[in-house]
């Protein structure tokens, strides 16, 4: 197999575009896993106005471009050679994205792939799954987009990571940049807040039914796992930290009354302080409620009572992805 030099040296690169933020990780093998050695991100909000219009902006896809500059100009400066490039809610949903990804390859030369949500499901899952406890039966895994929620029922095996196995998903079209489009003003206040969430949960309903999660978690034989800005965001305001720190908050266990107390205090708080928070910010500061309503809901929906944080996902997917397959081409 292929354990020599030039092996343990490739380096592999994951970009993920979403719908709010721009992302990138340059990793090289590192035992069973990858370091880091290089990242990026950019909240550059790619589509701001989708949900309504249909279409990215030219503004939108002016910033995101820039954003995928800077991220071409790292994957040449570090001599990358195996990356995948992956976009999600924002691009299948525009209309006009034919453009903008033949846009993105003239002017950086990242050749953009859009992905289904069942695939953005399964790199999700890939990138997270070794913080779920081999213990537990099952977990309801989800990720909140900008664009889309992400919601897999999964059944835990015994053995590696490897075992998590997608029983059902869905893509609910509620994610944090369309929700706060859509919502923004009800989500200001105590009672408008209440009954965003209740509209959040009610579109979960379906997939519960198909999947029959909500009964496993009655038995008590599920658990939990987050992945997605909003959850490390809230879990970063529960710690009380002076800046954020994903030492600290990747695979954090909360409780969800715990997580109910920070949400009750940022809606109890005006715009210009959520953004004086220095784990929220000016990038999240238009978009904390939605993510707090969205996550409301699904603890409502799936009361297990607490929640693992993963601060990973696709990109962390992408990249044993791609490992994996050098492996075997190597073998």
């Amino acid at each position: 197999m292929g354990s020599g030099t030039g092996a343990r040296r490739q380096l592999f690169a994951a970009l993920d575009l979403g719908t709010n933020n721009c992302r990138m990780l340059v990793a090289r093998r590192a035992g069973r896993g990858f370091r880091v050695i290089d990242a990026f991100s950019r909240a550059t909000r790619l589509g701001e106005g989708v949900a309504e219009s249909g279409r990215l902006t030219e503004d939108a896809m002016d910033r995101t471009v820039e954003a995928l500059k800077q991220c071409a100009a790292k994957l040449e400066r570090r001599g990358v050679l195996l990356a995948r490039h992956v976009a999600t809610e924002a691009c299948r949903r525009a209309v006009n994205c034919r453009e903008f990804v033949a846009r993105v390859t003239e002017e950086t030369g990242i050749a953009l792939e859009i992905i289904t949500p069942e695939e953005e499901a399964r790199l999700a899952l890939a990138g997270c799954a070794p913080l779920l406890d081999r213990r537990v039966d099952h977990a309801v895994v989800f990720d909140i987009g900008g664009g889309s929620t992400e919601l897999m029922w999964v059944r835990v095996g015994g053995g590696a990571a490897g075992d998590a196995v997608i029983e059902a998903m869905a893509s609910v079209p509620v994610g944090v940049v369309s929700l706060a489009e859509q919502q923004g003003e009800r989500l200001e206040s105590v009672d408008g807040f209440e009954a965003v969430v209740a509209r959040v949960a009610a579109s979960f309903a379906a997939f519960d039914r198909a999947c029959g999660a909500s009964l496993a978690v009655a038995a008590g034989s599920a658990q939990m796992l987050g992945t997605s800005g909003t959850v490390t965001t809230l879990a970063a305001v529960h710690l009380g930290l002076p800046r954020y720190d994903r030492a600290a908050v990747d695979g954090l266990t909360v409780g969800f009354s715990s997580l109910r107390r920070v949400t009750r205090t940022l809606v109890g708080l005006d715009y210009g302080d959520r953004a004086l928070h220095p784990c929220i910010g000016d990038d999240r500061v238009e978009l904390v409620l939605a993510g707090c309503a969205i996550l409301e809901a699904i603890c409502r929906t799936w009361p297990v009572g607490r929640l693992r944080v993963a601060d990973r996902g696709v990109r962390e997917g992408i990249l044993f992805g791609l490992m994996e397959d050098d492996e075997t081409v190597r073998a």
